[in-house]
């Protein structure tokens, strides 16, 4: 790649901002993972509760990505993004200013926390309408890659709750997220092709291609199965492990990162060598791994060596992902950008919570990795089915101008 012709070939402190704030973004919607431990401790929570406590903010920045892809459509991304992030930076000086230390208080700022989960319907958009579809697969992983922003919390939270209590740590994160509005406003710009505005029927037509539909299942399970860990794994590593939750922070932290830094190298990958073939392999070690993980090593390596195995899968198979979306759909990239990013999140929703259901009712967390290693088989029996198709379809009527 020829990373001169690539920064001239969009804009690159859009690209940049985008970045911040999607990362920003990313590091407050799943706070109350890596502060779960020492919450549920505070609380006295079941597994339950507290799946379903770190699954909130996942499932309500799903139904919101809906409402920003709109938004996207119809006033822009740039105005969209600065509305999300102030009803997010109010909600937790609200949280924090209020004391309030309940378990209906956290699920509330979950559903504040979903709002900053939504960025993901602003971010890609913004960058997406700059770029060339032979590097759409880049920009948007290197948009995406603020998802980045989740190793920040699971990194830091824990040992900030330590010092100053979890309830301070989320009014302490109200203090980034202004600076990344800031740089934000300042550097961002809408595109200079932007979509035209949509009506309901535009949205309806959308979900009329059976195309839609499969690039939102491949999502639920690529970005679902990374956002679902994200939330999760601070919690199961100090169940399952026994580590405090300093200790479990670093460690999801690693997992994170790790999923994080490559999903612009997926999407780079998928631009190179063609976004079903990349994928392809990311599905069948995903599933591998996460079947391996459900056995529940005693040794803590090798579960923690699997659940990095499958968080490279699934970072990479987000960028792959969206390698192929704006070939499809470039014309309803917004509005595709809402339904993909909500199924997106709904299947980190259903594997965050139903980890903790799993414990709950049976003592370990098999039955919830193996549902979802199953998942990720189905979507390469689906992506298998329809490459051919993909492949001819797709260049005869126009679609694709870059690898599929």
């Amino acid at each position: 790649m020829n990373t001169r012709e690539f920064l001239k070939a969009g804009h690159w402190p859009t690209l940049l901002a985008a970045f911040l704030y999607f990362d920003m973004s990313f590091m407050v919607w799943i706070l109350l993972g890596p502060l779960g431990v020492q919450i549920a401790a505070d609380l006295k929570l079941d597994s339950a509760a507290k799946g379903f406590m770190v699954a909130l903010p996942v499932l309500a920045g799903a139904l919101l990505r809906v409402v920003n892809g709109a938004l996207v459509d119809r006033i822009g991304p740039k105005r969209t993004g600065v509305i999300g992030q102030v009803v997010v930076i109010v909600g937790l000086v609200a949280f924090w200013a209020s004391g309030a230390r309940s378990y209906g208080a956290v699920l509330s700022l979950g559903l504040v926390l979903g709002v900053a989960g939504a960025s993901f319907a602003v971010a890609l958009p913004l960058a997406s309408r700059w770029y060339p579809p032979k590097y759409q697969g880049l920009a948007l992983g290197l948009a995406g890659a603020g998802n980045s922003g989740t190793v920040f919390a699971a990194l830091f939270a824990p040992a900030l709750a330590v010092a100053f209590g979890w309830t301070n740590v989320v009014g302490l994160a109200a203090i980034p997220l202004t600076i990344a509005l800031a740089v934000y406003v300042l550097l961002a710009k809408d595109g200079p092709n932007p979509a035209p505005s949509r009506r309901l029927a535009d949205y309806v037509r959308v979900l009329r291609e059976p195309d839609a539909w499969l690039f939102m299942f491949y999502y639920a399970v690529t970005f679902g199965g990374f956002s679902g860990l994200a939330s999760s794994l601070a919690i199961y590593f100090n169940t399952q492990y026994g580590l405090n939750a300093v200790t479990a922070g670093y460690c999801t932290a690693a997992c994170v990162f790790a999923g994080s830094l490559v999903r612009p190298v997926g999407g780079a990958v998928a631009d190179r060598l063609g976004g079903v073939r990349v994928l392809s392999v990311l599905y069948a070690l995903a599933a591998a791994a996460l079947f391996a993980v459900s056995f529940g090593f005693a040794s803590f390596t090798l579960g923690f060596v699997s659940l990095l195995a499958a968080m490279l899968a699934l970072g990479m198979g987000n960028g792959a992902v969206f390698q192929l979306v704006p070939q499809r759909f470039r014309a309803e990239m917004g509005v595709m950008t809402g339904l993909v990013g909500m199924t997106g999140g709904v299947g980190g929703f259903y594997l965050a919570s139903s980890l903790g259901v799993a414990r709950q009712a049976t003592g370990s967390y098999q039955a919830g990795f193996l549902v979802f290693a199953t998942l990720a088989v189905v979507a390469l029996a689906l992506l298998t089915r329809v490459k051919r198709r993909w492949r001819s379809d797709w260049s005869l009527d126009g679609y694709a101008s870059a690898r599929i």
